[in-house]
Parts: C-alpha cells; sequence; structure tokens
C-alpha cells in the first residue's frame, strides 16, 4: 500500500489533514473521495479497508478528516452540515490540482449524505455510492434529541457521542432545517449505488428505499444483510469496497492492460513518458517491470535484475522438486532466497577497479520434508543443474537487429 500524507485547506484557508492512498502496480485509474460519519475520522476501520479495497482495483483514494475532526484544523462546535460539503468540495479541488479530477464519491452515514450534495457541486464527480446513509441531513438529530432544548435554549449544549464530548451550536440544527437531499437526488444526473443494512440500527432500511424511489436511473441498491452500522468487521467494509469497486467499472472509463503484441515469446515496451514502467509479455502472461522510486521509476513492478532472479529462484526450487517426485523423496516444501549484487572477484588483483566486479547471485535454499543429511545434500547438488543456473554460467551471445512486423 502506497499511503502519503497530504493537506489542503477548506475555505477558511485552515488546514485539513488527508491520506492518500495510491495502487502499488499502476497509476491510480480514477480518483475517489471519501466523506466519513458524523464525529468519525478518515482513520476510521472501516474507511481504511474499503478506501484498500478500491486501491487493489487500481483507484487512487483520498481520506481526510472534516473541519474540526481528527488531525484538521478548526473548531468542531463552528462547523455545520454545510461546511462538510464545502469541505468536500476543496479535496475534489486539490485532487485536480495535483493529481486528476475525482470521479467517484463514496459517503458513510451522514458523510453520504454530504457525498450526494457535493457531488452535486463537482463537475468530474460520474458515481456516487452511499453507504447506511439517512434521505435527510436533519436525521443526525435523531442522535442530539436529549441535548436539542438545551442547544435551543442556550445557543449550544455539550453532547456526548460515541463516548466523546463535543459541543454542538444551535447553527448546527438550523442549518440542517433546509437541506432537500431527495430534491437533489430527484434531479441527480449522476450513477447512484446505495449499500444499506436491513439491520442497521441508526439508520434504518427506510431511508435507503427513500432515497432510491427519489432518484433516476442509473440508479442500484445492495443490502448489507447482518452488516451493523460501522462496518466494524473487516470482512464486511472490505466486501463493501469490492462491491463498489465493480459497480463504478460500468459507469467510468478503466483502461484495460497494455498488451505488448509480438511474435515472440517475450517482449516489453516502453513508451516516452511512462520513465521506467515497461510493459511485458512473458509467454502467455502481461506483467510490469519498473524500478524503485528511488532511481526514478514509480515501483509499480519488479525492476529488471529481480525478474532474473526470479527466474533463477523459480528454476531452482521446480528442478528440485522434479528430481525428489522422481526418487520419490518426501520434500513437501522448497523455498529459494536470491539475493543480487555486484561483489569484487574473489583473489581480484585490482579490486578499486569497477571491472573486476562480477554479478553475484546468493541462493539459500530452505527444504522441509523428512530427509536425511545425505539427501539434502544431493539436493543442494541438483539445485546447481537447474537450466536457468546453467544458462547464467555458459557464455551467452544477444543477437540484435530492428525488429520489422
Amino acid at each position: 500500500m502506497n499511503i502519503q500524507k497530504v493537506s489542503f485547506t477548506n475555505k477558511d484557508e485552515e488546514q485539513l489533514a488527508g491520506r492518500l492512498e495510491l495502487p502499488l502496480d499502476q497509476k491510480p485509474h480514477n480518483f475517489v473521495i471519501f466523506a466519513h460519519c458524523f464525529t468519525c475520522t478518515k482513520n476510521l476501520s472501516a474507511v481504511k479497508n474499503i478506501g484498500r479495497a478500491l486501491t487493489d482495483s487500481g483507484f487512487g483514494v483520498l481520506r481526510f478528516d472534516f473541519t474540526g475532526l481528527g488531525e484538521s484544523e478548526g473548531d468542531f462546535e463552528n462547523t455545520n452540515f454545510s461546511g462538510n460539503v464545502e469541505d468536500l468540495v476543496e479535496a475534489a479541488n486539490f485532487l485536480k490540482k495535483n493529481y486528476e479530477a475525482p470521479t467517484l464519491i463514496i459517503g458513510h452515514s451522514l458523510g453520504g449524505a454530504a457525498a450526494i450534495f457535493a457531488a452535486n457541486k463537482i463537475d468530474s464527480i460520474k458515481t456516487v455510492a452511499v453507504i447506511n446513509s439517512p434521505s435527510h441531513p436533519s436525521h443526525v438529530m435523531h442522535l442530539l434529541r436529549e441535548s436539542k432544548h438545551e442547544i435551543t435554549k442556550n445557543g449550544k449544549a455539550k453532547v456526548n457521542l460515541g463516548g466523546l464530548d463535543f459541543t454542538i451550536k444551535k447553527q448546527f440544527l438550523d442549518d440542517l432545517k433546509d437541506k432537500s437531499l431527495l430534491k437533489i437526488v430527484s434531479k441527480f444526473k449522476k450513477a447512484l449505488l446505495i449499500l444499506h443494512s436491513p439491520q442497521d440500527t441508526v439508520v434504518g432500511i427506510n431511508n435507503a428505499e427513500e432515497v432510491y424511489t427519489s432518484a433516476h436511473h442509473p440508479k442500484s441498491f445492495i443490502s448489507l444483510d447482518g452488516v451493523d452500522h460501522l462496518l466494524s468487521k473487516k470482512e464486511d467494509s472490505k466486501y463493501v469496497g469490492q462491491v463498489i469497486a465493480g459497480w463504478a467499472s460500468r459507469y467510468l472509463e478503466i483502461p484495460s492492460i497494455k498488451e505488448v503484441k509480438s511474435k515472440s515469446k517475450v517482449a516489453a515496451s516502453l513508451d516516452k513518458d511512462e520513465m521506467f514502467t515497461t510493459h511485458l509479455k512473458l509467454g502467455d502472461h502481461n506483467l510490469i517491470a519498473d524500478e524503485p522510486t528511488s532511481f526514478g521509476g514509480n515501483n509499480y513492478g519488479p525492476s529488471p535484475y529481480e525478474f532474473l532472479s526470479a527466474g533463477l529462484a523459480a528454476c531452482t526450487v521446480m528442478t528440485i522438486q522434479m528430481y525428489a517426485r522422481r526418487k520419490k523423496w518426501n520434500v513437501e516444501n522448497v523455498t529459494c532466497h536470491i539475493n543480487y549484487s555486484k561483489d569484487h572477484a574473489v583473489d581480484c588483483e585490482h579490486c578499486e577497479d569497477d571491472s573486476a566486479k562480477i554479478d553475484t547471485f546468493t541462493r539459500e535454499i530452505k527444504l522441509e520434508g523428512n530427509l536425511s543429511e545425505e539427501q539434502k545434500t544431493r539436493l543442494l547438488q541438483i539445485a546447481d543443474k537447474c537450466p536457468v543456473h546453467k544458462t547464467l554460467h555458459t557464455k551467452t551471445q544477444v543477437i540484435t537487429s530492428l525488429y520489422i512486423s
């Protein structure tokens, strides 16, 4: 997982703290904004699990703390629902300026309502997914019902939510009164996915029905049977992320994996703007080679020497197991560890000269099974007979010419 700390400012120039999660093996094909639930933070386990499922599918995901929460600046008591919507718009502006404009926005609980309002203001958003979300932003007022009178009378009150104390001002309640989510949804022209648990005791399933009924197509509904409001089980939140990724792919531009066309068994292709990110054809398989970021690459795949080392490691274990099966020896597992480096040749006379260095593969082999010492010794000898090992010790030639298609 490639996680970067990022920050951007809200409308009052206060810093909002975020985490941008990127795929390990490719450039993100689309960017996502995640809106967390009321008084939650970007670090809620469900938020992280959903984000990781999306990055596994090639999305870049920005999760951040709303103003006054988590690591973000500002006073929570001075915020309101409208402010959360504005924070999401600023998050979209940040992505557009520094990466790419987001095409998917996800919201959980009250964050889902905020996501719908924000999507209505962000042109680049094409898809919206809401999880256990209310059909009216004012639904959150039921959490404040015991303090509503005090808030109205005194202008504010301290409220305990999820074991934490928050100060809620009257302006927060006033801001919710004119927020008609169903009116916005009824005019929505973006693809909408509603995920809701029938067992949600915080936001009832009837909320999902109201939103779905008000929305135009394309709209979809997924029942999260047995899931609690906060998606506290890892397998539940991971499933939600996978579902959203699959659903969104129907409405977003997802580039297909580049295939290198060649009559040869192995081929590589590199565009001028890809730095070192190289597309490979290896037999019937398409893979990516790259260099580490420290070398100027994107680290989307193994380096050429790691592929070479992998060939030696794979050939070693295949050869050992093939020999063991023929001998009917009990080798439950064989693992080969390879490290590559350029070392000075043993007893070199001019070690300060780079030409005195030789390519060195350090190979360690782990054998598991009921084997005698004699058998283990023999299997180590067999490792030296693997075809790739022999090739590395044999004088080879590379004949180069221009390819004519």
